[in-house]
């Protein structure tokens, strides 16, 4: 019974997923300012954010990229629940990035560690839309090195009141 109900589920993510993604830019324009020392501030969308190589006025250039692999799983993650009926009560991706200690210092491994309550959340559907993202859909994980360990795990948490 539940297979079909995550099947059913899966034709509508398509549809959803369709709609949503034709309405991304194919090409993306941003600017980064030099302000002072090493501080850059980074504009994209209307939206701003600063780097600091001391990270004392804005983050490393390199915490925007490891963040923007969970938001996309997160984005991902949550569409496809929410279409599955699944009511959410909370969600957090906690994520730990392990980079090479010489340069060049990419990611060699990213870790995530989803956190869910709420009703109606199972094992078999979070390891399907999990899968979803990652094999077809997060289009961050796809714009990473090949050769990055990501792993993703989960913990359902019982519902708080």
């Amino acid at each position: 019974m539940e297979e079909k109900e995550i099947e059913g589920s899966t034709e509508g993510l398509e549809k959803t997923l369709k709609d949503y993604k034709e309405k991304i830019p194919i090409i993306n324009k941003g600017f980064v300012t030099w302000e002072r020392d090493q501080v850059f501030t980074a504009r994209i969308r209307g939206y701003q954010f600063e780097y600091d190589t001391k990270a004392e006025e804005g983050c490393f250039p390199t915490d925007t990229l490891l963040m923007s692999l969970p938001g996309c799983l997160g984005i991902d993650i949550v569409s496809f629940l929410q279409k599955m009926r699944v009511e959410i009560k909370s969600f957090e991706i906690e994520t730990t990035g392990e980079r090479n200690p010489t340069p060049p210092q990419y990611y060699k491994s990213i870790n995530m560690v989803i956190r869910i309550s709420g009703n109606g959340i199972t094992p078999k559907k979070l390891d399907r839309v999990i899968s979803l993202s990652q094999e077809k859909y997060c289009s961050v994980y796809h714009s990473l090195r090949k050769d990055i360990d990501v792993k993703v795990s989960y913990v359902i948490e019982e519902n708080v009141l």
